[in-house]
């Protein structure tokens, strides 16, 4: 598999910001053990936001069963029909895969709607104080869209 070098736990924090910007901050995320989770940069960022870090249990996947489920199916529908040569094929059919799990596939949790169906009705109906009782939850790393990271 391939991986690029870079300062996950810097990015994992550009990317939080970009969507607290945009939704406003949780009171908690839920996180896995995962070493782009694990840095102070998250940890720092989470303090200064007054955002507490609940960490799963290690070895406990029920922890955090939504992201494990999605992992798994990332990883049967794209990662294993897929061989990846370079770092931008990786991204281009990544991308594809996400849009598709996005906007074409309706999800039972989400009362049949695509996630950019939901996404887009909660913006419409969310009141005030909607920010301070949503809840991100973070695994490995394959919820971000590619050019996040």
């Amino acid at each position: 598999m391939l991986k690029e070098s870079t300062d996950t736990g810097r990015r994992v924090v550009e990317v939080l910001q970009r969507v607290a910007n945009g939704y406003g901050l949780p009171k908690v995320i839920n996180v896995d053990n995962g070493p782009e989770l694990i840095p102070k940069a998250l940890d720092e960022w989470a303090y200064r936001q007054g955002v507490k870090l609940d960490f799963s249990r290690p070895g406990k996947p029920t922890d955090n069963a939504y992201i494990e489920s999605f992992n798994g199916r990332f990883r049967q529908e794209s990662l294993d029909q897929n061989w990846f040569e370079r770092i931008q094929e990786a991204r281009i059919k990544i991308e594809e895969w996400r849009k598709d799990y996005n906007e074409n596939r309706p999800h039972s949790a989400l009362g049949e709607q695509t996630p950019s169906a939901f996404k887009e009705n909660w913006q419409l109906n969310r009141g005030p104080n909607e920010a301070d009782i949503l809840t991100f939850i973070i695994g490995s790393g394959f919820g971000y869209r590619s050019e996040d990271l």
